[in-house]
C-alpha cells in the first residue's frame, strides 16, 4: 500500500460544502471538523476532538465564531485555543486542539496536515476552469471504499473506459489506441496523452456536443500528485485541428478534474468536477453531464471498492503484471514513493522499496 504523502495540500471539501454548520470530514487519518466564520467567512478547520474527554466537535455547536463542546462545554476559539473552561477560571496550558492551515482555491477548500512551517512554501495545484465564466461545471463527491492508489492506478490508465465505461464514454478506440508519457521528474508531474484521429462519438459526448458521426478525440492527462489530476479532453469531427496560431474554436473542451484525498488508509474521498467550453447556459446538457459522469464514476467506486477487498486478500508478496498501458501508473507510483519518503527524511532512492 502506497504510504501517505502528509506535506501537501489536500482538497477537504467544495467551498459551497462549508457554511455555519459544523461539518466533519477526515483527511488522511484525522478527523477535523470546520465551519465558515461569521466575522470573516473565512474557513476554519480544527481537530474533531475535545482536548478533555475526546468529544466530536462536529458534534458540538457554534457560539458566534467559537466551538462549544457538547459533552462538557470547554469552548474553542478559530485557533483552536480553549477560551472556557467550565466550572474554573484557570484554563489550562495544554488545553487546545490542533487548528489546521486552511486555502479556498478554484472552488475547493483545501487543507495541510503535515508540518505547519511547510504549509506556505508549498504550491497547491491549479484548476482554474472551476471557477471561470468561461465554463459551465457539474461536480460531486463519492466516497471510495479502496485506498487511494487503487484510484490514481485508474484515472493514470482509460483503457478501462472500453470496457467498464461502454455506452458511456468508451469506444474500441480507447484501449487500441497507444499512449505517450512524460515524466517531469523536477516539477512532479505525470503526463499521459492519447490521442485518436478517428474514433466513435460516445453517447457522453455525442448528447452532450450533437456531432454525430465520428470525431477527433484527444485526451491529455496532467497529474500532480499526490492530489490533483487534470484531463483535458479534447473533441472535434474527424479532421478538425487546432490552427497554427493555437486557436480551436471548432472544437468542444472538456476539462474533467480529480481531487484524490485520502480518508484512512482504506478509504478515500474521490471528488470529481467536469467544466465545458459550450453549451454553457444549456440546462438540459448540465443535467445530462451531472447524471452521465456520476454514472461513470459510480461504476469506477463498484470496481474499485471490489478490488479493494480482493488486495485486501491476497498473499503477501503477490507480484502484479504490468504492460505499456501501466507506464503513467507507475510513474505516479515511484512519484508518490519518494514524496512519502522525503517525508520520513529519507532519500528519495531508498523510497523504492517501500511500494507494495
Amino acid at each position: 500500500m502506497a504510504e501517505f504523502v502528509r506535506n501537501q495540500w489536500y482538497v477537504a471539501a467544495y467551498g459551497d460544502e462549508i457554511g455555519r454548520e459544523l461539518f466533519a470530514r477526515t483527511i488522511l487519518g484525522e478527523p477535523i471538523v470546520f465551519y465558515r466564520a461569521e466575522e470573516d467567512g473565512a474557513v476554519v478547520a480544527l481537530a474533531d476532538r475535545c482536548v478533555h474527554r475526546r468529544y466530536p466537535l462536529s458534534e458540538s455547536r457554534l457560539d458566534g465564531d467559537r466551538i462549544v463542546c457538547g459533552y462538557h462545554g470547554f469552548t474553542y476559539d478559530r485557533r483552536g485555543t480553549c477560551v472556557s473552561v467550565p466550572g474554573q477560571k484557570r484554563i489550562p496550558r495544554t488545553a487546545r486542539v490542533p487548528a489546521y492551515p486552511v486555502v479556498e482555491q478554484d472552488s475547493f477548500v483545501w487543507v495541510w496536515i503535515g508540518d505547519a512551517d511547510r504549509a506556505e512554501s508549498t504550491p497547491i495545484p491549479r484548476a482554474p476552469w472551476l471557477d471561470d465564466a468561461g465554463y459551465t461545471v457539474v461536480k460531486g463527491m463519492e466516497p471510495l471504499a479502496a485506498r487511494y492508489d487503487l484510484l490514481v492506478d485508474n484515472l493514470l490508465d482509460l483503457s478501462h473506459e472500453t470496457y467498464l465505461h461502454g455506452g458511456y464514454i468508451g469506444t474500441p478506440e480507447v484501449a487500441e489506441t497507444p499512449i505517450t508519457t512524460e515524466v517531469d521528474e523536477a516539477g512532479r508531474v505525470v503526463y499521459v496523452s492519447r490521442h485518436m484521429a478517428d474514433a466513435a462519438c460516445p453517447p457522453f459526448y455525442a448528447e452532450s456536443t450533437g456531432i454525430r458521426g465520428r470525431i477527433t478525440r484527444w485526451q491529455d492527462i496532467e497529474y500532480r500528485p499526490p492530489c490533483l489530476y487534470l484531463l483535458h479532453s479534447r473533441i472535434a469531427p474527424v479532421g478538425v485541428l487546432p490552427g497554427d496560431d493555437g486557436t480551436d474554436p471548432d472544437a468542444f473542451h472538456v476539462e474533467v478534474v480529480y481531487a484524490i484525498t485520502p480518508e484512512t488508509e482504506h478509504s478515500t474521498h474521490d471528488f470529481w468536477a467536469v467544466a465545458r467550453d459550450f453549451a454553457l447556459g444549456d440546462e438540459d446538457v448540465t443535467a445530462f453531464l451531472a447524471e452521465s459522469n456520476r454514472t461513470v464514476v459510480m461504476q469506477d467506486v463498484v470496481a474499485l471498492d471490489l478490488l479493494e477487498k480482493v488486495v485486501e486478500q491476497e498473499a503477501d508478496g503477490y507480484q502484479e503484471l504490468s504492460v505499456n498501458i501501466d507506464t503513467g501508473g507507475l510513474a505516479a507510483r515511484r512519484m508518490l514513493r519518494a514524496m512519502a519518503a522525503e517525508g520520513r527524511g529519507e532519500a528519495a532512492g531508498a523510497a523504492g522499496r517501500a511500494w507494495t
